[in-house]
């Protein structure tokens, strides 16, 4: 079954006066069966776009519900919202609510929310949002 990996990263990166610079703890979301897959892909996808030294310092598994992708080049930004699902316990008739989190690609806040609602259209589960943050993710590798 295959799972998403939040990576962080170090390498060096030329800066426009020629110079390099270290950056360190960039994080990429990346689709792999393992630890050691996602490791591999984010060297591969890394090797096109960094010229020198380059390590992949974490790796952790990310859990998303659902995740909307855009496909406007104005989309460039990703978001973590957290939903709380909305459920009556049978036995004490409570609203109970269980929190999951979506990630949705979007320009910005407003559009996240709507990409949000669009995508949650066909749901039959009661939902409110609980937060909204943009997430730390340069890249999410699929």
């Amino acid at each position: 079954m295959t799972e998403w990996f939040e990576c962080k990263c170090a390498y060096d990166k030329m800066k426009e006066d020629g110079t390099m610079k270290p950056v360190k703890g960039e994080t990429y979301l990346v689709h792999a069966f393992s630890c050691s897959e996602a490791e591999a892909r984010m060297v591969e996808e890394m090797k096109h776009v960094v010229s020198g030294e380059f390590q992949v310092t974490d790796i952790k598994s990310a859990k998303y519900a659902e995740m909307f992708f855009a496909t406007e080049d104005a989309a460039d930004t990703f978001f973590k919202i957290k939903l709380a699902f909305i459920t009556l316990d049978e036995k004490s008739g409570a609203e109970k609510k269980t929190k999951q989190d979506v990630l949705v690609q979007a320009s910005d806040l407003q559009d996240a929310v709507n990409r949000l609602g669009e995508g949650m259209k066909g749901s039959m589960m009661d939902y409110t949002i609980a937060a909204v943050n943009e997430s730390p993710y340069f890249d999410v590798f699929r």
